[in-house]
């Protein structure tokens, strides 16, 4: 089977192991043609607690590790940066 995987941005890290990742996907309608977004937000496990809000990241599928979190933290690809 092959794994799905997904880009997006973490908007919540409160969690010990676990972040939420907003992902937009963009379509067409089908009768106007106008661009539409849809966001979904997923639960990724996140072993090292690496991540940030803000940060972007690839998350893959996995096995059900409870009862929302089915994916898991693949890669970090940019880190925001904080600024004081």
């Amino acid at each position: 089977m092959i794994k799905k995987e997904k880009m997006g941005i973490v908007v919540s890290n409160n969690m010990q192991k676990s972040i939420i990742v907003n992902v937009e996907n963009k379509y067409s309608h089908f009768a106007y043609g106008k661009i539409l977004k849809k966001t979904k937000r997923f639960m990724a496990h996140d072993e090292q607690n690496n991540c940030n809000i803000g940060d972007i990241v690839i998350i893959s599928e996995s096995r059900p590790l409870s009862k929302k979190k089915c994916w898991v933290v693949k890669q970090i690809l940019s880190k925001k940066k904080i600024s004081n």
